[in-house]
């Protein structure tokens, strides 16, 4: 009788090198975003408290055509309009990961997966228990359940933390996964009624748009116009219209054909991403996160239940969910940790997570949409609670600093100057036999230089 092998996989380990390259750029843009959603956000705040009238006026202005159901407010317009670029960026991440990425294979999508889930369900948890034991709401279980990747990621670009990239790329699924459950609560738990003229219409757009890319036709001018219309009725349908944005997201073809460079859905992510990390995300943070911030709005963060609720779901909530779920899957499945990081990496990692910003806020909003002082509260928890998450991430992040900064230097090691990192041409002969000539040609000129400081020595060494 043979013996059954089995197989040990390692979590975090090098990723391909495609895989690698994608997700970098993806992380680029993110990162940019990040920041400007952080100038923005801060921009919102001093904006909201020097000048409140101003502010107020602005983002409650109404425009849009009345006949069609669409006279909004420009704060409604960034929350339903342009969130929805927001979102249809995350459902093209998701067709991606679903069909060339990590959860395409249902064993390394378990871990990802596995996260996201308790990293979501420990955040509402932990808000049910503060408000039961408080006698506070529990309309706003999910306000802590999102975590915000371009934030996250814009932590890590000021304190300039050299996290690997199996590291990156982790907090990058995640952050999709995350945002599915987003989407699937926000469509579930904050629809009160339902048009069915108007789902109606909205579902036959998208079967044209999906026969439209079904036959390959091609023009910004026709699928524009009809995403418009798509999202216009989902919108009047009772639906949030961002779920117009994920449906045409993961509808797009993300694997390429014979004779293609890109997918259709990775050139058009490379076209919107820049528009929604640059554009869509940091103008909604600048009319939603303007909220008056004083001593004891602040102390009110911390004594109400809703608010209380809201940071230690971000905080501890978080942090140990996703921590717990990865730990909880390397348990009891065949799989262990990369041996170039430790489990305070992953609670880094986690920790940084904490960081629910933009689906955050837009939750806060529909949670307690009748009540404008604690929806206003529910932010600034929302901030207080991404900020202290933020800054124990740095903390933990800094203490391992060194040891991510060497893991990533051996990433982009290239001695060769082929363009490929070394570590990824180890098992190749013909980079052996370049590195072998590299090597030579050093030693060669360092003889030589030798041989010439030698016999200037000497010359040095007679009589003047």
């Amino acid at each position: 009788m043979t013996a059954r092998r089995t197989t040990t996989r390692k979590f975090f380990g090098r990723m391909s090198l495609p895989e690698r390259n994608f997700v970098a750029e993806a992380l680029r843009t993110e990162t940019v975003g990040g920041v400007l959603l952080l100038i923005a956000a801060i921009v919102a705040l001093i904006w909201a408290n020097t000048l409140q009238d101003s502010y107020a006026s602005v983002s409650h202005y109404h425009f849009g055509p009345a006949a069609l159901g669409l006279d909004l407010s420009v704060a409604h317009w960034a929350a339903d309009g342009l969130l929805a670029v927001f979102f249809f960026v995350a459902g093209i991440e998701l067709k991606r990961e679903l069909v060339a990425g990590d959860l395409r294979d249902p064993k390394a999508a378990l871990l990802p997966v596995a996260a996201a889930v308790c990293g979501m369900a420990v955040p509402a948890v932990v808000y049910t228990l503060t408000n039961v034991v408080g006698g506070g709401s529990l309309d706003g279980w999910a306000v802590p359940t999102a975590t915000d990747i371009a934030f996250a990621l814009a932590v890590l670009a000021v304190i300039g933390t050299s996290l690997p990239s199996a590291l990156r790329a982790f907090l990058l699924t995640l952050a999709v996964v995350d945002d599915l459950f987003a989407i699937l609560i926000i469509a579930v738990f904050f629809t009160d009624s339902i048009n069915l003229p108007a789902l109606g219409g909205a579902v036959v757009g998208l079967g044209v748009f999906w026969l439209l890319l079904r036959k390959g036709v091609r023009g910004w001018y026709i699928y524009v116009p009809l995403a418009l219309v798509i999202w216009g009725l989902m919108y009047n349908s009772g639906i949030h219209a961002t779920i117009a944005g994920v449906a045409m997201g993961l509808m797009l073809r993300c694997h390429p054909l014979e004779g293609e460079d890109h997918s259709p859905g990775e050139h058009i992510e490379h076209l919107v991403r820049p528009v929604s990390a640059g554009l869509a995300v940091p103008l909604f943070a600048l009319f939603s996160a303007g909220v008056s911030i004083s001593g004891g709005a602040i102390g009110d963060v911390f004594t109400r239940p809703e608010t209380l609720g809201v940071v230690l779901g971000l905080v501890v909530g978080k942090a140990v969910g996703i921590f717990g779920g990865t730990w909880l899957t390397a348990r009891f499945t065949r799989a262990s940790l990369s041996d170039d990081l430790e489990w305070a990496d992953v609670g880094a990692v986690a920790t940084l997570a904490g960081i629910g910003f933009t689906v955050s806020l837009l939750i806060g909003e529909l949670a307690f949409v009748r009540n404008t002082a604690l929806t206003d509260e529910t932010k600034a928890a929302v901030l207080i609670g991404s900020l202290i998450a933020a800054v124990f991430a740095t903390v933990l992040l800094k203490i391992r600093n060194a040891k991510y900064r060497a893991l990533c230097e051996a990433e982009e090691r290239d001695e060769d100057l082929d363009g490929i990192p070394d570590i990824y041409e180890q098992d190749n002969p013909a980079y052996h036999l370049r590195m072998a000539e590299i090597y030579e040609r050093k030693a060669a000129e360092h003889r030589r230089l030798a041989e010439v400081a030698g016999g200037a020595s000497e010359g040095n060494d007679g009589p003047a």
